[in-house]
């Protein structure tokens, strides 16, 4: 399906990995030029030249740890005529509510919950003058999924959820829509990280962590192309009509019996 994106400018956030990245190529990919945010610079060069290889179309850089809110400031001065903005960057820690202590919630906090706050905030505003922009927050499953465990990521997502859908409903009115993904399990490089070490923590092995994933419906986890897909979708006319709810895409973990 061509998504008629062709000469759209999207900003991803996280951008250098993982889902992030797979967003980032896939809207090159549909023509879009994007610009990539990431915190480390060989990371971000890396990713350009994976998607230049593939796609004619720009592939600007910013290296910018976006739980500083500076630098929402300063992306919004130098890329003000964004048509699709993807929040991305941010990842929380697993731990009870006495094992993750306020430095660690906050700090996690700033990064996802703020970062994605405050670049909708900036550039809600701007796309609101132009009547005219989508705006996709990648979220996570664990809002609606809670996990006493995983509190922090929990209490996050369910706040980021409740963000979306309440700027989604009203954002009509000014020509803008927003949106939400909720993915489960994705087998990104991080995610292959802590099942390597769960596998060698449960198993011995580290080797023998796709064991752990039979478990999971479909007995893997998500790729990252998966829900690129849905983002890139979201954000196209295609999806005109669709504004203020979330996309859940775990292979009905959502929906399990506890």
């Amino acid at each position: 399906m061509d998504l008629n994106l062709r000469g759209r400018k999207a900003l991803i956030t996280g951008a250098s990995k993982g889902i992030g990245y797979a967003c980032a190529r896939l809207l090159a990919q549909e023509g879009c030029d994007v610009i990539l945010i990431a915190r480390t610079a060989a990371d971000l060069d890396a990713a350009r030249t994976r998607i230049r290889a593939e796609s004619n179309v720009s592939v600007t850089l910013e290296a910018r740890d976006m739980s500083d809110s500076k630098n929402v400031g300063a992306l919004v001065e130098k890329y003000r005529d964004l048509d699709i903005l993807v929040n991305n960057a941010g990842a929380i820690p697993g731990g009870t509510v006495e094992e993750v202590d306020e430095v660690r919630w906050r700090t996690a906090w700033d990064l996802k919950v703020f970062g994605y706050i405050n670049m909708t905030r900036e550039y809600f505003r701007l796309m609101k003058a132009r009547r005219k922009g989508v705006i996709v927050n990648i979220i996570g499953n664990a809002g609606e999924r809670v996990n006493a465990a995983y509190i922090a990521g929990s209490a996050g997502n369910a706040s980021l959820m409740a963000f979306t859908r309440a700027l989604g409903g009203a954002s009509p009115d000014f020509g803008v829509r927003v949106v939400g993904i909720n993915p489960g399990p994705v087998a990104t490089d991080r995610h292959i990280m802590l099942m390597r070490k769960t596998a060698q923590d449960r198993l011995g092995d580290p080797e023998r962590w796709k064991e752990l994933s039979k478990a999971l419906p479909f007995g893997r986890a998500a790729t990252p192309e998966e829900i690129a897909a849905m983002a890139a979708f979201l954000a196209s006319d295609h999806s005109a009509f669709t504004t203020g709810t979330i996309i859940t895409i775990d292979g009905g973990l959502a929906s399990r019996p506890a």
